[in-house]
């Protein structure tokens, strides 16, 4: 874009993934873009003290990896400058409550931590002559108009020191992530905030690094990722084994419903020794612990309603975890932030094709059509856990039934070892397609025709809707936004 064209300055809070790849679509639509955080930023890959869940297995999806290869172009080939594996033609284990798949990763993605993912995505838009990053800034509240319907700015303080600072700005946008004070700031502001929608999971997930010695490197050359899913009905972990750069390995632990997997090195080594195949184990053996297991917990996910608000000011965007957070075990979170840039990008170039009245209204719609189907499918998977509760402020339509289904699709794909199924239940998980292409009438009698417990399903099915339920399908399950996916093909 033409420097002429560009508009004054944005204003980035959180200098994370969310941060990081919205800075990189506001450097093509502002004169200058300043990313403020709390952290200091490390002078390598390293774990930040704002990030607490940093340290833990990290992905993007096949989405998001599409996405930040646009804006970043080359990004994974940084990726491997830092000791990053490839899975191309790696072993794959999936095991569920009806059996497993394995085969072959047929594609060429890189695995890393977040450090090093953090680290190449900053690298890259510190070199963007747009961007200017703050670190070690707390920002306090926001600036705005005097009748307080525009945010104007930002006032921030070093820490450790007590003077503020105003900061002025044309955009603000909030990608503090999970301590997001957004609420508190628009509430002080005399805006009506709504309450989020809340899951409540109580998950907890626990995770160990080990380094691979020289003389097993043939295991990372074999594997790239072991998944063993936990099973609700018995309520066992979640483990997945995986590698990251640098030679080293992963074990995640992982459980909705308030029993947390442990961090005491023993007991790990046991709840992994538990799980219902003993290959992870078997590997884990051979491995070297590079220190004791730590853990994360989630009381509950939420989601803001924020483009409910009957009013909204202008300037002010959010987006990432300080909007939506999700159950990490799909991966799904940085994929979602970077759809969420992606539709901040289509709606910054509609506007500056043409003056476009309530922007900042159109684009948290945008997102929130972005975010609908991830936060269903969340809900449709952990709901199925003992002491998972949602509270939200309209039921979820067709969760219920959407459960069931989504079972009994896996149990059909893995039963029948249907690789074009089973990837079908995972694109559609992580994003890449819509859901609508698991959750349609045609799908849904052949799934549903499979089982007696589908059959009878499809029975009740009749008696609400009739004979022609597939007429009614629109009322059975959500209807999703088609341009969610648009970009995806």
């Amino acid at each position: 874009m033409n420097n002429a064209s560009r508009e004054g300055k944005a204003i980035v809070i959180g200098g994370s993934i969310a941060g990081l790849l919205t800075a990189r679509v506001l450097s093509d639509y502002y004169e200058e873009v300043l990313i403020i955080d709390k952290d200091h930023f490390p002078d390598r890959p390293a774990d930040r003290a704002g990030t607490p869940h940093g340290f833990h297995p990290h992905r993007f999806t096949m989405r998001g990896k599409q996405i930040t290869e646009r804006l970043f172009p080359g990004y994974e080939n940084d990726l491997l400058a830092l000791g990053a594996p490839t899975s191309l033609n790696k072993t794959v284990l999936n095991l569920n409550a009806y059996g497993s798949f394995t085969g072959p990763y047929q594609r060429n993605d890189i695995k890393f931590s977040r450090a090093a993912l953090e680290w190449v995505l900053r690298q890259r838009v510190k070199r963007l002559p747009q961007v200017r990053l703050l670190s070690n800034h707390d920002v306090i509240e926001l600036i705005t108009d005097s009748g307080r319907s525009a945010v104007t700015g930002v006032q921030v303080r070093e820490r450790g020191k007590t003077e503020r600072q105003a900061i002025a700005g044309d955009m603000v946008v909030d990608t503090s992530g999970r301590h997001s004070r957004l609420p508190q700031w628009l509430e002080s502001l005399g805006y009506d905030v709504p309450d989020p929608d809340l899951l409540k999971v109580n998950l907890g997930y626990s995770t160990r690094r080990y380094k691979v010695p020289s003389e097993l490197r043939h295991v990372a050359d074999t594997w790239d990722v072991i998944n063993i899913a936990g099973r609700p009905g018995s309520g066992t972990y979640t483990g997945v084994f995986s590698f990251i750069e640098n030679h080293v390995a992963e074990m995640l632990l992982y459980r909705p419903g308030g029993h947390y997997p442990p961090t005491d090195a023993e007991a790990f080594e046991q709840a992994v020794a538990s799980l219902p195949n003993p290959v992870i184990t078997d590997i884990l053996r051979q491995l070297e612990p590079l220190g004791p297991p730590r853990g994360f917990r989630v009381p509950e996910l939420y989601r803001h309603r924020y483009e409910r608000m009957p009013q909204w000011p202008s300037g002010l965007l959010v987006l990432g975890d300080a909007l939506c957070i999700y159950d990490p075990i799909f991966g799904q979170g940085m994929t979602v932030a970077a759809m969420e840039a992606e539709v901040l990008e289509s709606c910054l170039s509609e506007r500056n094709r043409a003056s476009t009245d309530g922007f900042e209204r159109l684009v948290l719609q945008k997102i929130q059509e972005t975010i609908e189907p991830a936060w269903w499918l969340n809900c449709a998977n952990d709901l199925q856990w003992t002491g998972v509760q949602y509270a939200g402020s309209e039921p979820l339509k067709g969760i219920t039934f959407g459960q069931q289904y989504m079972d009994l699709y896996l149990k059909h794909a893995t039963v029948t070892q249907s690789w074009e199924l089973y990837g079908l239940y995972w694109a559609v998980n992580t994003l890449s397609v819509s859901p609508e292409r698991i959750l349609n009438p045609q799908m849904a009698s052949t799934v549903l025709g499979a089982t007696d417990e589908g059959r009878a399903l499809l029975a009740e099915l009749t008696r609400q809707y009739g004979s022609s339920w597939e007429d009614a399908w629109d009322r059975i399950v959500p209807q999703f936004s088609a341009a969610v996916y648009a970009s995806a093909h």
